[in-house]
């Protein structure tokens, strides 16, 4: 589900929320979230706007 996440944020080519991320993918809210929280934990993705987020490089 990382990968997931990270491919469609790359994807947009903009910064997105974790809605954004859920319906791009149509998965579940839950999963997304823990992949979110994961990736922080990672430093992998950052927060360059409030609320949304997009990869760290």
């Amino acid at each position: 589900m990382k990968e997931q996440v990270l491919k469609a944020m790359r994807e947009a080519g903009k910064p997105v929320s974790a809605g954004d991320i859920t319906k791009m993918l149509n998965a579940d809210r839950k999963e997304v979230d823990k992949a979110f929280a994961d990736l922080k934990k990672e430093g992998a993705i950052v927060s360059p706007v409030r609320c949304k987020w997009a990869p760290a490089n």
